[in-house]
């Protein structure tokens, strides 16, 4: 039998993998410069956008994914308040010489220390003394919710 009598495939080949990585040195790729949430301004989002989904009454589209997220959500993001969510942002957006993610990444991780922090981070490694890591990150924690 001839390749020509097959029909072509539905899927189309997938990309060729990116070379996103978030070590020393951070390569994000088309995602460098895109606005970066933490887990808790996530959580915010989405809970204001289904609130008012539900308000309008347009609330069809509650998939198992997104139930899963919030769940996921619900769990991990350390800042359940909305003030003391925007009182973080602010500290994170604050430190102009981090990235995006960097912030991001700090503020959903909340380490306890400088150290651990520059080892989940290793992008911080040179941007941030650990004493003023240690200081965002202890201003983070007297906002954070149990």
């Amino acid at each position: 039998m001839s390749d020509q009598n097959h029909a072509p495939t539905s899927r189309s080949k997938p990309p060729p993998p990116g070379e996103e990585e978030a070590g020393a040195v951070l390569k994000l790729g088309e995602f460098e410069n895109v606005d970066t949430l933490t887990l808790s301004e996530a959580s915010l989002v989405i809970d204001a956008l289904l609130t008012k989904r539900r308000k309008d009454r347009k609330d069809r589209n509650e998939t198992d994914v997104l139930n899963k997220t919030l769940d996921y959500l619900d769990a991990f993001a350390r800042f359940k308040e909305k003030e003391n969510v925007e009182a973080v942002e602010r500290l994170l957006s604050a430190r102009k010489e981090l990235t995006k993610f960097e912030r991001a990444q700090i503020g959903s991780l909340c380490c306890d220390g400088a150290d651990e922090c520059k080892t989940m981070i290793p992008s911080l490694a040179d941007k941030i003394s650990d004493e003023d890591l240690q200081e965002l990150l202890d201003e983070m924690a007297k906002r954070m919710s149990n």
